[in-house]
C-alpha cells in the first residue's frame, strides 16, 4: 500500500487579510516541499468537495447556514477577530473536510496505508456552532465521525499535537464514547482551554499542557509516560492526527521549542500504535504552523515517516 496525499487548488482560494498568519503561502510552502524527489511515490489525489451531510455530522444546520450567509461577494468578511472569509473560503473548507473523509475511506478500504491532507483552512478550533481560531469546520472530528458512523468502526482516536489546544475537536467529541481525543499544547496560550481536568463526558479526553519554552525532551517524556500508553490501551481501529507544526522553535505564534526530529519521532510513535491496533491506518490533516520554512521542513519530516511505514 501507499501513502496518499490529498489536496486541492481550492484551498489556495481561501484568502485572509494582508499580514494574517494563516495565509495562502503556508500551503504553497508545504506543496513545494512535497515536490522533492523523495516524495515521488506519494499517491496524489484531488480532494473532493465534502457532502454537506459530512459537515452536519458534528455541526448544526443553522451554523452551516450562518457560515454560508457570511461568505462575501468580494474582499473579506470576519467571523471574529482571527477568523476571516473570502469568496473562496467555503469551498476551501469543504475541500479540507472532503480530503479527511476520503482519507478515512481510503485507509478503511485498504487503498492506502496512511494519508496526509495538505489543506486549509485548519479545523481544530471550530466548535459545534462557533468558528474561531482561523477554523470553520471541525475537520478531524468530522473524519472521526465518518469512520464511526459510516464505516462502523468501534474506536477512533484523534491525536492533536498542534501547539494550541484543539478546543473545537474536544467540544465536538466530548460526548462521543467511541472516540478518544488526546491534545498536547502549550499552556497558557490561546484559546485558554485544555486543562488536565477537562476529561470528556466518558473520560475520553486527555489534555497534556506543556510549559512555555519546553522542547522535544519534555514532549517525548509526556508522550511516553501518558499519551502513548493511553492511546495503546484504547486500541483504536484508526488514528486521526491533527498535525499542527507550530510547536516548532521558529514559530512566531507560540513558545515551544520542538524541531523537525521531534515531529518525526512523534509521528513514528503514533504510527507504531496504529500498526499494533489499527492495521497501520492513520489519517493526518494539516492544522497550524506559521513559519514557512519550519512548516515545510516539519511537514516533510512527518510525511517521510508516513511513507516509511509502507516499506
Amino acid at each position: 500500500m501507499t501513502t496518499a496525499l490529498l489536496t486541492h487548488g481550492d484551498c489556495l482560494k481561501h484568502l485572509t487579510p494582508p499580514g494574517h498568519p494563516e495565509q495562502v503561502a503556508r500551503l504553497d510552502a508545504v506543496m513545494a516541499a512535497l515536490q522533492a524527489p523523495e516524495f515521488a511515490a506519494l499517491q496524489r489525489i484531488e480532494a473532493p468537495l465534502a457532502d454537506i451531510g459530512e459537515v452536519l455530522r458534528v455541526h448544526p444546520a443553522h451554523y452551516l447556514a450562518e457560515v454560508k450567509a457570511a461568505i462575501p461577494a468580494g474582499g473579506n468578511a470576519s467571523l471574529d477577530e482571527d477568523t476571516h472569509l473570502s469568496p473562496g473560503s467555503l469551498d476551501a473548507a469543504l475541500r479540507a473536510v472532503g480530503a479527511a473523509t476520503l482519507g478515512v475511506d481510503l485507509v478503511v478500504a485498504g487503498q492506502a496505508r496512511n494519508v496526509f491532507c495538505a489543506t486549509r483552512p485548519p479545523g481544530h478550533h471550530a466548535e459545534t456552532a462557533r468558528a474561531m481560531g482561523f477554523c470553520l469546520f471541525g475537520t478531524a472530528a468530522i473524519a472521526a465521525k465518518r469512520a464511526l458512523d459510516h464505516h462502523g468502526l468501534s474506536r477512533v482516536a484523534v491525536v492533536d499535537f498542534d501547539v494550541h489546544h484543539g478546543n473545537g475537536t474536544q467540544d465536538l467529541l466530548w460526548n462521543e464514547p467511541r472516540a478518544l481525543f488526546i491534545s498536547s499544547h502549550q499552556m497558557p496560550l490561546y484559546p485558554g482551554t485544555g486543562a488536565p481536568d477537562e476529561r470528556g463526558a466518558h473520560d475520553n479526553v486527555l489534555n497534556l499542557p506543556l510549559a512555555d519554552g519546553s522542547g522535544g525532551a519534555e514532549m517525548r517524556r509526556v508522550y511516553q509516560e501518558m499519551a502513548l500508553p493511553r492511546l495503546a490501551d484504547f486500541a483504536p481501529e484508526l488514528i486521526i492526527i491533527s498535525a499542527g507544526f507550530d510547536a516548532h522553535r521558529a514559530d512566531p505564534l507560540a513558545g515551544l521549542a520542538w524541531d523537525e526530529d521531534d515531529f518525526a519521532w512523534l509521528t513514528g510513535q503514533i504510527c507504531d500504535v496504529a500498526e499494533r491496533t489499527a492495521s497501520g491506518r492513520v489519517v493526518s490533516t494539516l492544522e497550524g504552523g506559521y513559519d514557512l520554512d519550519a512548516l515545510a521542513a516539519s511537514v516533510a519530516a512527518h510525511v517521510r515517516i508516513l511513507m516509511e511505514r509502507n516499506e
